[in-house]
């Protein structure tokens, strides 16, 4: 029999990395063999063992890395300076083939935070996860609400079957990376328009920011590339009201080639395909916390209630934007 997955469950598919503040001596024993990436006084990220080896190889990895026990360091006076000797870096691991997950090298660059949200350097987006550095995106979630005689609808997208990353999986109606430059807002908008062909006015017009959710995910081999690759992450959530396309709502189609079909599901459809596990886990997150806003997930029908809005709002160690 397949597994049916709880709220909870769901929450530490995405969020499986130990809380170095609620959980210190679990979180002690998992990185008793990981390097802190630091800037500065700074953690800016966690390195695992097989990366921080690469790292010590310089041939490979070239003298741009200051390695003590426990610790590493990047070098380079400035932004530049240091986004040029990760770029470089990087650059030989994937032309080394070093790597799995360099294979989906993107040539878009993701911003790394000092703090007070000044960049500390930027990188390629493929390879942010080898180096355990929080990165950002937006997902919205387009629905219709409930009336009198229907219940509230969501547009949920399936993936590609061709998708180098969670092939086939349920997602949220969209959803993108947020690279160097573009912030939550403008990539909703910039996705919106590529995966589900909503027109920009539209959803300038009717989006509304809702928050976010933050979480640390240990990848999975679904995610493409190596697992146990460690991605914090923060996704900045947006809602979208729209009407039945019998009264004129907009329907999401695909556009891109990144998304199959969009198929309009009722709340106890989505719950159902939550709980069988066919959601992307960070959509998976994302829908939790549009229940919990929406009153559909409440203190009285979920006894983790506390758990899961802690953890679908976690804070972390590293600076960010």
């Amino acid at each position: 029999m397949a597994r049916k997955y709880s709220n909870l469950d769901l929450v530490d598919q995405i969020d499986g990395f130990p809380n170095i503040t609620t959980h210190p001596e679990a979180f002690a024993k998992r990185t008793a063999d990981h390097a802190r990436f630091m800037h500065g006084p700074h953690i800016v990220g966690y390195i695992i063992p097989m990366v921080l080896e690469a790292l010590k190889d310089v041939a490979l990895s070239g003298d741009w890395w200051d390695i003590t026990p426990g610790v590493v360091r990047l070098r380079g006076e400035t932004v530049e300076e240091r986004t040029k000797n990760i770029d470089e870096t990087t650059r030989r691991w994937r032309d080394a083939k070093r790597f799995e997950i360099l294979s989906g090298w993107r040539d878009e660059r993701y911003t790394i935070y000092a703090p007070k949200g000044a960049p500390c350097f930027y990188m390629e987006r493929s390879a942010h996860p080898l180096f355990g550095v929080v990165a950002y995106g937006a997902h919205m979630t387009v629905y219709i609400p409930a009336t009198p005689t229907t219940p509230l609808r969501i547009w949920v997208p399936r993936r590609a079957a061709g998708k180098s990353t969670y092939p086939g999986m349920l997602d949220n109606t969209v959803a993108g990376g947020m690279g160097d430059g573009v912030g939550p807002w403008e990539c909703i908008i910039k996705e919106a328009g590529e995966e589900a062909s909503l027109e920009e006015d539209y959803v300038r017009a009717h989006a509304k920011a809702v928050g976010y959710v933050s979480y640390f995910y240990v990848r999975h081999k679904e995610a493409g590339g190596e697992a146990g690759l460690l991605q914090p992450e923060v996704e900045y959530c947006y809602d979208m009201i729209v009407k039945d396309a019998s009264e004129g709502g907009p329907v999401p189609k695909p556009f891109d080639g990144e998304v199959a079909e969009h198929i309009l599901m009722d709340v106890d459809e989505v719950v159902e395909n939550l709980e069988a596990g066919k959601f992307k886990p960070n959509c998976a997150a994302v829908l939790l916390d549009f229940f919990i806003r929406h009153g559909i997930l409440t203190a009285e029908n979920e006894p983790n209630y506390l758990e899961i809005n802690a953890r679908l709002h976690r804070r972390f160690e590293f600076p960010t934007r």
